[in-house]
């Protein structure tokens, strides 16, 4: 390792170290003032009241401020909840909120210099780690020696990692309260993009984006001999730091919806939940036009580009969750398992969450358009259902934090709905293919090593059978590898697009299936 990579890392591991520590760091008190402010008007005299044993205290951490928090808080609706009186039980959480205004940290004093001292040392080793990788050798893809990294073969530093990662985002989507030291540390930035506080998820966006900036340049390095990876490379690193980062903030800025442009449903979930369609109504010509641009998406938008591009105009190179896997994800591509169980458990999981997202969200309109008469309370029950089991434990936990488990594309491979819908446009109604010639094949197996989807592209090209399963993301890697030019992304004529075993390899002969 050259000198300047290891100052690269130790800056990075510094910062990482700072990041993990900041949350640890200040005291909490809670005043019957900060209660007031950062509640609702049907609950602030009552919350002020159930609070009330906590006011003037000083808590040394926040384990011990939540603890008490929870101690008053959950004695109050459990009594409720024991007499049944539904109606007055305090459904919102308000721990996240009272933890950040009762925060006392040098983190709240001085968050530009700890910004830097965690997330800005963290970009900086990154880069310096990145920019130099390669140098000294020939453009080609170089996987020399991954399967003897303990980061990249499920050794002992890869299950650091993904615990890590799964901790993270557990803290991240289901215990906030704990990381508001990390949210302070991000408030400046969010001041000046969107004008108002930073929540936990502007502290995800932030590190989201930065993240894939910094692999991206891991990305230019390693595939600097291959101009379509460098293009959908530089396109994921545009679409996440434009439409997915700074556009959604500036819009708020200037008084309208908070709107991801290049987000579609059904990964998008929560587009048409009542909510969100009462946003858009309320904003204005700007609303009308999310609304729309939207809907023109998932009919119009989808089946076009996917006709004539396959899914990988989106899944390689506009999508958030791709664009990660991509850069963050690429050393782990590897991993992805290949066998035909995995295929057939593939389908089933997939397909099942996308009709269970349609399902939700027919149930949803339909509720909608009743004026919430149709079947009641069920719509929240789907909607929390989706939220906790897809949205957050599948494609967050799951879907990033098993990056060094089970390959860099869990969650577009087995759970996210989009995909499917995709693919099923992609296999059935498209130009795109990936062509194969059997004859220059020398079976070396790079292509299905690395194929990040989980496709034993080595067996197609053995028969030169042309690649047009669904789940195929278009990445293009499997050609980059090949040595011998075997494979070639194409958008061509539909005739003769899928051909079922041309080449038929037995014992005693080889045959052609004509």
């Amino acid at each position: 390792m050259k000198t300047i990579e290891k100052i690269g890392l130790g800056l990075f591991l510094i910062g990482l170290t700072v990041f993990t520590a900041v949350p640890f760091l200040g005291n909490y008190t809670l005043t019957e003032e900060l209660v007031l402010v950062n509640t609702k008007d049907i609950h602030r005299e009552k919350m002020a009241e159930i609070l009330a044993p906590m006011y003037g205290q000083e808590y040394g951490s926040n384990f011990s401020f939540l603890s008490a928090f929870g101690e008053n808080f959950n004695t109050y609706n459990d009594n409720l909840k024991a007499q049944q009186h539904w109606d007055q039980v305090i459904w919102d959480d308000y721990g996240f909120a009272l933890s950040k205004a009762a925060a006392s940290s040098p983190v709240r004093e001085n968050p530009w210099l700890w910004l830097g001292l965690s997330i800005g040392l963290a970009v900086l080793g990154g880069y310096l780690y990145n920019f130099r990788q390669y140098s000294d050798e020939p453009s080609g893809i170089k996987n020399n020696g991954i399967f003897h990294s303990k980061l990249k073969n499920k050794g002992w530093l890869g299950m650091i990692t993904g615990g890590y990662l799964i901790l993270f985002y557990i803290l991240l989507y289901w215990f906030p309260a704990y990381l508001v030291n990390l949210v302070w540390m991000v408030e400046p930035v969010s001041r000046m993009l969107s004008g108002g506080p930073a929540s936990q998820w502007f502290l995800y966006g932030l590190v989201y984006t930065l993240a894939i900036l910094v692999m991206g340049v891991r990305m230019f390095r390693k595939y600097r001999g291959n101009q379509y990876q460098q293009l959908r490379t530089a396109s994921v690193m545009f679409f996440q730091t434009a439409f997915a980062f700074l556009i959604p903030e500036i819009l708020v800025l200037l008084n309208q919806p908070y709107y991801d442009f290049k987000n579609i449903w059904p990964l998008d979930y929560d587009f048409f939940y009542d909510y969100q369609i009462s946003t858009f109504l309320s904003g204005g010509g700007m609303g009308m036009f999310m609304l729309i641009w939207g809907i023109l998406l998932i009919i119009v938008g989808v089946p076009v580009f996917t006709y004539f591009f396959g899914k990988r105009w989106y899944c390689s190179w506009v999508c958030g969750c791709g664009g990660l896997a991509e850069t963050v994800g690429d050393p782990f591509r590897q991993l992805s398992d290949k066998s035909l169980k995995a295929w057939k458990y593939e389908r089933w999981i997939i397909h099942s969450v996308l009709v269970l997202a349609v399902v939700m969200t027919v149930v949803t309109i339909a509720n909608y358009f009743s004026g919430f008469s149709f079947l009641g309370n069920v719509t929240n029950q789907l909607h929390s259902f989706y939220g906790f089991a897809i949205g957050s434990t599948f494609a967050g936990v799951v879907g990033t934090g098993f990056y060094p488990f089970m390959g860099n594309r869990v969650w577009c491979r087995f759970g996210c709905p989009l995909a499917a819908y995709l693919g099923i446009v992609q296999r059935f109604k498209s130009r795109f293919r990936i062509t194969t010639n059997g004859g220059q094949c020398i079976s070396c197996g790079n292509c299905s090593t690395y194929c990040e989807m989980g496709i034993d592209v080595r067996a197609y090209a053995q028969m030169g059978q042309t690649i047009v399963r669904s789940s195929c993301v278009g990445c293009g890697v499997c050609s980059a590898v090949c040595p011998r030019g075997v494979l070639k992304l194409e958008n061509g004529p539909e005739e003769n697009r899928i051909i079922d075993l041309p080449i038929i390899i037995g014992n005693d002969s080889i045959k052609l299936n004509a």
